[in-house]
This record gives C-alpha cells, sequence and structure tokens, in this order.
C-alpha cells in the first residue's frame, strides 16, 4: 500500500483548532480492494453484513454510512472480472432496510441522473428520508457511456459535455418536488378540518434542455427538509456542480496533505464563485485505516493486505486491461511484455478510475519502473497502487486526521474496510477513542438527523430562494 512509504506531511497553520473529524462508511459494491478471500470475510450481500457495518458504525458515531452503486458490472473485451468482489444490491432498498435497525446514521444513496427520472427518484428518495426520520442522502453520479447505457431503452444517448447539464436540471427537479410541501403542510392533530392545510402542497413543473417534469408530489418533507446532496466527481466540471449543488463533496484528496490543501481550496473558491458561503461544502474524501500496535507492524500489515488486494491474477487482469489483450498466460511474477499496446482507447468497461490515460503511456510508465527497480508484473501493479490510506498505530493515525481536519483540508473522511463485515470494529474500538481524547470527535450524536451530524445549514436556506427562481409552479 502507497501510503505506508508516504513521505511525513509538511506543516501547514492550524486554521480550525477546534474543529472535529466527521466520518462515514463507504461501502464499494464492485472492487478488488475487499479481500473476500481472508478467512474472517463474510457474505458481500446478505443484509446481515450490511447490518453488521451500519450498527459497528452507528456504535462509533459515524455520520453515515454510504452505499456505492453499479449499473453493470465490469468488464474487459465482453469477460466479466471474476476476481471482483460484486455486492451491490439496490442502494435506496437496501438503506430502507438498514433504516429500520438503525436510529441515528445518515443513509447515503448513489443514484445516476443519467437513467432514472426525477420525478420517480425524489419520490424514493424522499420516501427513504421520511421512513428514516431525516436521515437520508443521495450521491448524484453521472454516466454517459453506451456500455452501460446498453442496459436502457435511451443506450448511451448523452454526450459527455451534457452529463453535468443534466445532473443540475436534474437535481433542481428533484429539489422543486421536494420543497413543493411547506412545512406546516400535513395537519399535527386529529382537530384540523383536513389532513393537509390548503395550498400548502405546490403542483411543480420543470423544463429544461434534458429534464421535463410536471408533477403533484406525495412525500412531505422530512425533519431535515430533504436528503443531503453527495457529488463525487473530480473533473473541472464535477468541482463546479458540487459547489453550486452539493452539500457534501466525496473526493479522492485525502492522504497527501498538501493535495489535499490544493483541492480544498480550488473547491471552496468555487463555491464562494457559486454565491455560498466558503464553508458551505463539506469536504468528505475517501480512505481506509491499517492500524497496529506498533508503526512496524501497521507496515507491515499494509503490505500483506495490498499483496492480497492485488494477487497474481487480478495484476494479470489489470496488464491485459492495459495492453487490450489476454495476458493471463504469463507468470505475475515475471517481467513486464516487451511489446507496446496497440494504439486505442483504454475502455470504460473496467470502470472509470481504471479507463484514465492512454494505454501506450501507462505501459511505458509501467515499464520504466519496473526497469529501474527490478520489479515483476505484480510488484509492478502493486507499486502504482495510489489509493489512499493511512498507515501507523492508534495514535499516529489520529494525530494525522485532526491535523488534516484542523489545517482545513477536509472535513472528514469516508472510510473503505477492507474486510466485511467486521472491518470497522479496529476503528471504532481503537481509533475513535483517541480522536475523542483529543477533543476531536463527539461523544454523542448532536442531534437525530443527518444534516444535523454534518453541521450543515437548512436545505432552504442553502438552496430555497435560487431554487424558488429556477422553478416554474402551475396551479391545481
Amino acid at each position: 500500500m502507497s501510503a505506508s512509504a508516504r513521505p511525513p506531511d509538511r506543516d501547514h497553520p492550524i486554521t480550525r483548532p477546534t474543529a472535529t473529524v466527521h466520518l462515514g462508511v463507504f461501502f464499494q459494491g464492485v472492487n478488488h480492494h475487499t479481500v473476500w478471500s481472508d478467512p474472517r470475510s463474510g457474505s458481500q450481500t446478505d443484509f446481515s453484513s450490511f447490518r453488521r457495518l451500519a450498527e459497528t458504525a452507528e456504535r462509533g458515531l459515524f455520520d453515515a454510512f454510504f452505499l456505492g452503486e453499479g449499473l453493470r458490472l465490469r468488464e474487459t473485451n465482453g469477460a466479466l472480472h471474476d476476481l471482483d468482489v460484486v455486492g451491490r444490491p439496490d442502494a435506496i432498498t437496501q438503506l430502507s432496510a438498514l433504516a429500520a435497525v438503525t436510529s441515528r446514521i445518515g443513509l447515503v444513496a448513489t443514484q445516476n441522473t443519467t437513467y432514472n427520472d426525477p420525478a420517480d427518484l425524489a419520490r424514493r428518495l424522499a420516501s427513504l428520508d421520511v421512513l428514516s426520520g431525516g436521515r437520508a442522502a443521495w450521491n448524484v453520479v453521472t454516466t454517459d457511456n453506451a456500455w452501460t447505457g446498453a442496459n436502457f431503452r435511451r443506450g448511451g444517448y448523452l454526450d459527455h459535455a451534457d452529463r453535468y447539464v443534466r445532473a443540475a436540471e436534474f437535481v433542481r427537479a428533484a429539489r422543486a418536488i421536494w420543497d413543493s410541501f411547506a412545512d406546516d403542510a400535513i395537519a399535527t392533530t386529529t382537530r384540523e378540518p383536513s389532513w393537509s392545510r390548503p395550498g400548502a402542497i405546490t403542483p411543480v413543473a420543470f423544463s429544461g434542455a434534458t429534464v421535463s417534469t410536471h408533477v403533484t408530489p406525495t412525500v412531505p418533507r422530512s425533519p431535515q427538509g430533504h436528503p443531503v446532496i453527495f457529488q463525487a466527481g473530480d473533473s473541472p466540471a464535477g468541482r463546479t456542480f458540487a459547489a453550486e449543488h452539493a452539500d457534501v463533496i466525496f473526493s479522492a484528496h485525502g492522504s497527501d496533505l498538501d493535495d489535499a490543501l490544493a483541492f480544498a481550496r480550488d473547491v471552496r473558491r468555487r463555491v464562494a464563485a457559486a454565491g455560498r458561503p466558503r464553508d458551505d461544502v463539506k469536504i468528505l474524501p475517501g480512505t481506509s485505516f491499517v492500524l497496529g500496535d506498533t508503526e512496524a507492524e501497521a507496515r507491515e500489515l499494509a503490505t500483506w493486505l495490498v499483496r492480497e488486494q492485488i494477487s497474481g491474477a487480478t495484476a494479470l487482469s489489470i496488464l491485459s486491461h492495459i495492453w487490450g489483450e489476454d495476458l493471463s498466460q504469463l507468470d505475475p511474477d515475471g517481467p513486464l511484455p516487451g511489446h507496446d499496446p496497440a494504439p486505442r482507447e483504454l475502455s470504460r468497461t473496467r470502470g472509470t478510475g481504471a479507463a484514465q490515460g492512454d494505454p501506450a503511456g501507462l505501459a511505458r510508465r509501467l515499464r520504466s519502473h519496473a526497469e529501474e527497480l527490478g520489479l515483476s508484473i505484480r510488484e509492478a501493479v502493486i507499486a502504482t497502487d495510489r489509493r489512499p490510506a493511512f498507515v501507523g498505530t492508534p495514535s499516529s493515525v489520529a494525530d494525522r486526521l485532526v491535523r488534516f481536519v484542523r489545517t482545513g483540508a477536509v472535513d472528514g473522511f469516508n472510510v473503505s474496510p477492507w474486510l466485511v463485515p467486521d472491518g470497522l470494529d479496529e476503528v471504532v474500538d481503537r481509533l475513535v477513542p483517541e480522536l475523542q481524547e483529543r477533543a476531536a470527535y463527539p461523544t454523542e450524536y448532536v442531534g437525530t438527523t443527518l444534516r444535523e451530524h454534518l453541521g450543515l445549514r437548512s436545505s432552504r436556506d442553502v438552496h430555497g430562494a435560487r431554487d424558488a427562481i429556477q422553478r416554474t409552479v402551475v396551479g391545481a
């Protein structure tokens, strides 16, 4: 794991001396980072696994349980990646079940704006929010590729440049639907003359370039108003979208302090440009924790872990994706292929994260690194692994987390456990108390809603005035 050999964080001024660390758990679904082959590993799809993780996170006062979502399995040249762990039951269905066995933790559903309808999705998310007592959130994602679109009637119709156009219109339409119920719309006693106050439920018509809907909503507002909006785009367009529409941005900038600070400055500049307070969007990057009784023990565990995550077969699968041909017959402990990949673009069927850069350039960098250090195929792939992680004793990791938060680089972290369902136990039992000793983590939930946990402003304060201008209201 690359984080085990990281350089020390440079000193940066403490700008938020009393800031506390927010934690969420991110259940990825499709990935090769969960060590499913470990004897301690459980099912990736049984409800008991999701419940175990969510209850442990709630015991540790985590803000949210965050489910990834995928609309198609990863593949290369038509062959499914059977090395992947696949555990993606429908997010809203799964979180609705978890709402019944938890009482405080937030419930974040990843849902796609390209292949959903705003009126339908807004209703399902609002239902989760009401049924959970104001604990729901929506991680807004987009898709523009025909590979995913082949599963849908509309196919890959959406141009890449239009994906955030549709996402922005989709979110504005959903928010207009959520806000169409007045806060006092529903009768609070049986002595009222009607169930809803006359005029308190407003039919909504929204018309844009990619979204058009006319609906009379059926779900009232929850105790937090409406679901919290998460967003995970890292491109300039994604950052601007988050600055304009999101409450939380889920980033990959959470292990190098300089990088995290640069990302935070850019996001906050965009938030201010959107007419919002600079700290209106919480920054919660994804990460993982590898803890040991000593620093040496933690590094040894991290070395073992990355070799479990990137097995010989996985390394050959990644290499085959880069070279665009089946290389499974090669020895993973042998040298990289001597020939270059054929010129082409990397297929997105392995996932967006794996499709960055051109294959020839990736191959050159891999080969150069391998030749310089005398690395095998598997060692070269491991050496290029750049997933963020914190490696060390609970005390040293706690010190780093506090530094990240109090320098303003992040507001907290979304933790991906590498073991399901028990991967959070050590974090809750050993790391959380260290944070609490530093007065950098709560000792109880501050409220009952996710918006309260995250310290966010009222949903109407954040977006109400601007969205009222965007919305066309028609009479009943």
